[in-house]
């Protein structure tokens, strides 16, 4: 049968990847959330506030600046600009790591996921397939191989022959290489493959899947061969039942050892060049079963327990027979038994099968509809799903999941182009190194954004008191001003906090729930009550400064640098939510010192420079003043340092030093 176009097997496998949309990130959606929530303060805000000034002036050019003002200081526009900085540089920090990443938001992703789910074949194990035993029918139950004797025997040498004239000629697969070697070990003189030609090729089909080729010699000598999942070789030959049972036996003997197993089975041709539509139609004939050892990774084990360590569930969804249990318990899986096959995953409906994929950690014969299922049920369970492969038929669920992850070496093209992240080199390593990337981005980029929150509210309530309370002076920072925050804002949540090392103790903490939202009300209660009290020690010495008769210019200076400063000190305080000063000034982080040194030198040059002076309405200070704003700068954002040695339960974290990275 023939086939071109979307009718093909892989035309179909691509019709599946069409239907699949990749799935936003749960930070994207929680990202845009919150900044749509403060855009709608910030509109509403500055309705208010010009309407006042309008009414209050009388000038509608008045009010729209103050409320322009305001609109500024109250928008996060950092957020965005630092979500993404945050992203490109993990991709970039990843890519220097030898994990490649297609889409950068996707290395957040995986910090957040729940659910690995990963292949064995090359994944777990090494993908050296070995020959290891063989079986024929009229054996007592499986060989060795290579056999112990010096003559091998005549049905062993027939099996290994039709096993090797069903895999490709010119063969890529790490088994067919394998039946290859074997064949001519066995053969010898007698090697046959270079009088015999190609002639017809079944592609890889039917539930359980098997493959058949058709070669011819130029003398008209025909050979059908075929190799596939052997309960279903088994099956299509037909045989008697006291054969069939033994066939059983030896099977689940061999899959009980951890070894790959593949049925044997030849047929006869008809004319020369007639053949039936499809390779179902041939009459089948048992030659045995083939068996193949592919020992663990040597990391495996380390690497499951890793992703135990952090959380995170692992499941095995393998094409191979059920009994591959003794290779899940090799490598430490957690409840290898029961097993979930493709077949049974298709005949659940969709609530059952919700609740079976929470049980089951092994999925054994899976195909590519069988896979999608099963990774479309996890996610419909709430879970933050990450699925490795390397197959054409792991493509579908590679897009479906949160974050597919393709092995580059030996992956093929299809299931590159539908993974969001590659491992150049096959190991399972790498998704240890990016799920700590994730981690560290999210943890980071929280801090950037509570931060951005703590420093928004005195430079929003330094615009709106004075002129709502009446003072004085009613407009101490203007927009100029606030742009200029804005600017030292930027650099600091942007570069100094993406730079942070990831803190200790964080991958051995759980993922983070998929229903929860981005800062929780804890945690916004802090960076609120960070800025509150930052407002008052700011707006606290202006208006002491003007209760003693000071001037504007003045009041703006000490109002504007004691802002700068406590900016500062701010960032310092908010390199960790846990951790105290003491330990996190040992945090190596180059980029720091350089941001909070040219805070320094730009507000040095507003202060100094005639010009800026002049744009700014500022003045020079004493050093008394300098030493005033400083003094409340320190104590309006460093009390904080003694709010979490009062929380943290554990001392021992004040002392604790970052994961290297």
């Amino acid at each position: 049968m023939a086939a071109v176009g979307s009718g093909t097997r892989l035309g179909r496998i691509g019709g599946l990847i069409q239907q699949v949309e990749a799935p936003a990130t749960p930070l994207q959606r929680q990202i845009a959330s919150f900044v749509r929530r403060m855009a709608l303060v910030g509109a509403v805000a500055f309705v208010f506030v010009w309407a006042f000034n309008w009414w209050e002036s009388g000038s509608v050019v008045h009010g729209l600046v103050h409320g322009l003002t305001l609109a500024m200081a109250i928008l996060p526009e950092e957020i965005p600009a630092a979500l993404a900085a945050f992203m490109a540089l993990g991709a970039w920090r990843l890519m220097r790591r030898g994990i490649l990443t297609k889409q950068p938001q996707t290395v957040e992703t995986l910090g957040s996921a729940t659910v690995i789910c990963v292949d064995k074949t090359g994944t777990l194990t090494q993908n050296r397939m070995t020959l290891t035993q063989l079986y024929c029918p009229d054996a007592a139950g499986p060989e060795n191989w290579p056999a112990t004797s010096a003559s091998l025997r005549p049905a062993s040498a027939q099996l290994l022959a039709t096993a090797m004239w069903a895999s490709e000629p010119q063969p890529f697969d790490p088994m067919e290489q394998a039946l290859h070697q074997a064949y001519a070990a066995a053969a010898g003189p007698a090697d046959a493959r270079s009088a015999f030609r190609l002639v017809q090729e079944y592609p890889l089909g039917g539930q359980p899947p098997f493959m058949t080729h058709v070669f011819a010699d130029a003398h008209g000598n025909c050979l059908v061969a075929a190799k596939g999942a052997p309960e279903g070789i088994i099956a299509r030959c037909k045989l008697p039942t006291p054969a069939q049972a033994a066939a059983l036996e030896a099977l689940q003997a061999m899959a009980a050892a951890g070894l790959r197993v593949l049925g044997v089975a030849r047929s006869v041709c008809g004319s020369p060049g007639q053949y039936p539509v499809s390779q179902e139609d041939f009459a089948w004939e048992f030659e045995g079963l083939v068996g193949f050892s592919d020992p663990p990774k040597a990391s495996s084990a380390a690497v499951l327990q890793q992703f135990y360590a952090a959380g995170i569930k692992v499941k095995m969804i393998t094409g191979d027979n059920a009994v591959t249990a003794a290779i899940a318990r090799q490598v430490g899986l957690q409840r290898p038994e029961p097993v979930l096959t493709g077949a049974e995953v298709m005949s659940l409906d969709e609530p059952t099968l919700r609740q079976r994929v929470g049980e089951v950690n092994l999925f054994a014969r899976m195909f590519p509809e069988a896979k999608l299922r099963v990774i479309e049920a996890l996610k419909a369970n709430g879970e933050v799903v990450a699925m490795t492969g390397d197959g054409v038929n792991d493509a579908p669920a590679l897009k479906a999941a949160h974050i597919g992850v393709a092995m580059g070496q030996r992956g093929t093209e299809l299931a590159r182009q539908a993974a969001a992240l590659v491992l150049p080199n096959d190991e399972l390593t790498g998704m240890v190194t990016a799920i700590e990337f994730g981690r560290r981005i999210y943890q980071n980029l929280k801090k950037a954004v509570l931060y951005i929150i703590a420093i928004h509210i005195p430079l929003i309530l330094a615009v709106l008191v004075p002129s709502l309370l009446g003072w004085r002076f009613p407009v101490l920072l203007g927009a100029v001003h606030v742009v200029l925050l804005e600017l030292l804002m930027g650099p600091t949540c942007s570069i100094v906090f993406e730079n942070e090392p990831l803190e200790p103790g964080t991958m051995q903490e759980r993922p983070r729930p998929t229903n929860a939202t981005f800062l929780s009300w804890p945690e916004l209660k802090e960076s609120l009550l960070q800025g509150m009290v930052v407002a008052v020690g700011v707006l606290g010495l202006g208006y002491w400064a003007q209760t003693q008769g000071h001037s504007e210019t003045l009041v703006r200076t000490l109002v504007f640098t004691s802002l700068v400063l406590a900016n500062a000190f701010l960032t310092l305080v908010s390199r960790s939510r846990r951790h105290s000063l003491r330990a996190t000034w040992r945090y190596p982080n180059p980029l720091l010192p350089a941001v909070l040194a040219f805070t320094g030198l730009v507000l040095a040059l507003c202060l100094m420079v005639p010009g800026l002076r002049q744009l700014f309405q500022l003045q020079p200070l004493t050093w008394a003043q300098l030493a005033t704003c400083a003094a409340v700068a320190a104590l309006s954002t460093l009390w904080f340092e003694v709010y979490k040695a009062w929380r943290r339960p554990n001392p021992g974290w004040a002392a604790a030093g970052p994961k290297p990275q």
